[in-house]
Order: structure tokens, then C-alpha cells, then sequence
């Protein structure tokens, strides 16, 4: 039994780091928002899009090994989330299938729309998707309209063991003010890191400097916007009501502050929290007011990256340790889903616990790619 129950908190914390990275990679998209407004020209896009051209592929695999671990090892909240809230996940693999699809066709001689439409849908994937990403993420807390009849499991004829209360099936979640804040605030470091890579490719270059410069220019404005509502948004979640479930009658109850709870009597999120702000202000910090040439300021976009990283993960993880109840029922609160009945079985979790020991091996291969494709 203490087996399994490490194995589930230490598989939710793999996928809540594989959820912390997908939202640092979301630059790329953030990158896209910039080819309206802040691209002057033909060539200011064009200049964009080469450098976001060598990653995109490397964050929509990370959506998928996203979504791929949390199917093997949280299967009920893969099920329910992604089968229950369909519409909305619809939505957001629609604006990655259309972002696929742009960088593939843009620059075709003989593409079918044109490179401006093309350019159309990675500004609304930059745009929409992130924003629809967040409010996903935001229904970890929030929760949804589904309910359970775990007796289907026995049941041949019955299609599946949760469904959801109402026709909406998921878009619900977009007019939550929680998820949408979460979504705007992801929407908002998205594009600040969007910012922070242009200026660093491009910091050294004659060519782009009137491009580098407008960077800068929104640079003094859209990450202070996400510093504010970052802040609005911790204060949104610390002041929130959560769920806990006793690990050993499964009962779940309503407890108030339950996430700012989790951060305290945890700890090491907290800490894990308040490094990744102040990592993050750093980098902010570097690329704002130090001298061009320093180490603040041509590593400013990983600086504040990995802050990101830690932050996301330490609000990720609070989500669903110390006993909470996460993705919360909000049609029938008892069919909530936890860490301790919704994971894989023991041995499940074991094998694959064996497989991720050649993480940091897929890690070294993603960084010696990074590093390639940005060379080109």
C-alpha cells in the first residue's frame, strides 16, 4: 500500500512537471501573437517564424506526452477530463492541428490561402490556444459537470464509467472568471517569453534591430500585466475553497484555503513557489534594466523560463497532494476524483515508474536538439 501510494504522488508529480514545462514552451506560441502589431513587415514575420519554425514541434510533443502520461497513469481523470470537457479540449487541438498546418504550407510558392491566412491561424493558435490551454489547466481547481457509475467498470453494454451532467461538455469551463483569469495569465507569459526570445536571437543583429527594439517597447507592458494578474490569480487560489478526501473512508469535504493550506503545510512547494517568482522577476529584471551584453540579459528568456517552470509545477502539484481532491465534481462532489481513485494499478505505475528513468536521457536528447535546430 505505501508502494502504490508513492507511486501515484510521484506520477503526478512527473505530469505536473510535464504540464510546468509545456507552459514554459508555450513561448512559441507566445512568439506567434507578434506577427500582428509588432511585425513592421514581410520580413519581420518572416524573421519570427524562422526561429519559432525550430521549435513548435518540440511543445506540441510535449502536449502530447502530456496528455499520453496522464492517460497511463491517471486513466479516470484522462477519461473524464478529455472525454467529458470535449468541446473545449476539440477547441484546443483544432488551433495546434491549425498551427501544424501553417508552419508546414506558409511559405509554400503555391499554398491554397496565402501566407497571410497562414498567418492568421498561428496568431490565433498563439492567442486562443494558450488562453483555452489555461482555462483547462484552471479546471484542476474549478472542476467540472461529470458524475460517476463506477459499476460500468463490470459492465459490458455501458460506454463508460463518468459522464458529463449538461450539453455544454466542457465549454462551461471557458465562462468560469477562475479558469478564464488562469487562461489570460498563461496567454500573458506566453507572449513575455515570446518577447524575451526574439530579443535574445536577434539582440546581436543590425537587420532586426528596429524589430528588437518594438520587443522591447511591449516588454515594459505585457510582463508587467502578467506579474499583476499572476498575483491576482495566487490570491484568487490561496482564498479558494478545496476539497479533501480521507485516504481511508474516500470520504471528500469542503475545506477553505485548501490550496494556500497545501502550500503551507507542505512546504517545499511553497518554496519551490516563491523561487520560481523571484527567478521569474529576475529574468524580467535582466532583460529590462541591465546593460546589453551581461549575463542577465542574454540569458534573461531561460531565467525567466525556469522560474516558470518552478512556479507552474509548485501550483500543480498543489492541485492534488496532500489528500485533495482535484478536478473537483461540481454535479456530485462524492465522485471526485483523487490521487488514490483514479491512478493505474500498482503494477502499472511500477513499470512505467522503471520506463522514466530514461527521462533525463530524452531530456539531453531535447536540449541537443534545441540546440542543433537553433543553429540553422
Amino acid at each position: 500500500m505505501e508502494t502504490l501510494y508513492f507511486l501515484q504522488h510521484y506520477w503526478w508529480a512527473v505530469v505536473s512537471l510535464l504540464g510546468a514545462l509545456l507552459v514554459f514552451l508555450l513561448f512559441v506560441q507566445g512568439g506567434q501573437t507578434l506577427l500582428f502589431g509588432t511585425a513592421a513587415s514581410e520580413d519581420d514575420k518572416k524573421a519570427i517564424i524562422s526561429i519559432l519554425g525550430h521549435k513548435w514541434e518540440i511543445t506540441f510533443t510535449t502536449l502530447v506526452t502530456f496528455g499520453g502520461a496522464a492517460f497511463a497513469s491517471f486513466p479516470l481523470f484522462y477519461s473524464t477530463s478529455f472525454g467529458g470537457a470535449y468541446w473545449l479540449w476539440i477547441l484546443i487541438l483544432l488551433l495546434f492541428v491549425l498551427q501544424a498546418v501553417s508552419y508546414e504550407f506558409r511559405s509554400k510558392a503555391s499554398n491554397l490561402l496565402g501566407s497571410r491566412v497562414y498567418d492568421l491561424f498561428l496568431f490565433l493558435n498563439g492567442l486562443f490556444g494558450t488562453i483555452l490551454l489555461g482555462v483547462a489547466v484552471g479546471t484542476l481547481f474549478s472542476g467540472g459537470a461529470y458524475a460517476m457509475d463506477r459499476l460500468n467498470i463490470t459492465d459490458t453494454a455501458a460506454a463508460t464509467v463518468s459522464y458529463w451532467t449538461n450539453d455544454s461538455m466542457g465549454l462551461e469551463a471557458i465562462a468560469n472568471p477562475f479558469n478564464l483569469l488562469l487562461g489570460i495569465v498563461v496567454f500573458l507569459l506566453a507572449r513575455s517569453l515570446g518577447l524575451l526570445y526574439v530579443i535574445n536571437q536577434y539582440s546581436v543583429s543590425e537587420e532586426r534591430r528596429a524589430l528588437v527594439e518594438r520587443c522591447k517597447v511591449q516588454l515594459k507592458v505585457v510582463p508587467a500585466a502578467f506579474v499583476l494578474l499572476f498575483a491576482v490569480f495566487l490570491v484568487a487560489l490561496f482564498l479558494r475553497t478545496g476539497y479533501e478526501t480521507d485516504p481511508v473512508t474516500g470520504y471528500i469535504s469542503a475545506v477553505k484555503y485548501k490550496y494556500f493550506l497545501n502550500m503551507w503545510e507542505l512546504v517545499w512547494p511553497m518554496i519551490l513557489l516563491l523561487a520560481g517568482v523571484v527567478i521569474v522577476l529576475a529574468g524580467l529584471a535582466g532583460a529590462l534594466f541591465c546593460k546589453e551584453g551581461s549575463f542577465l540579459s542574454k540569458n534573461s528568456f531561460y531565467i525567466t523560463g525556469a522560474g516558470a517552470v518552478l512556479a507552474v509545477w509548485a501550483i500543480l502539484i498543489c492541485a492534488a497532494f496532500n489528500n485533495t481532491a482535484y478536478f473537483p465534481s461540481t454535479a456530485s462532489l462524492q465522485d471526485s476524483l483523487t490521487l488514490y481513485n483514479s491512478s493505474s494499478s500498482e503494477f502499472t505505475l511500477k513499470v512505467m515508474a522503471y520506463v522514466s528513468i530514461a527521462v533525463p536521457f530524452v531530456l539531453a536528447y531535447i536540449v541537443t536538439v534545441w540546440r542543433k535546430m537553433g543553429g540553422k
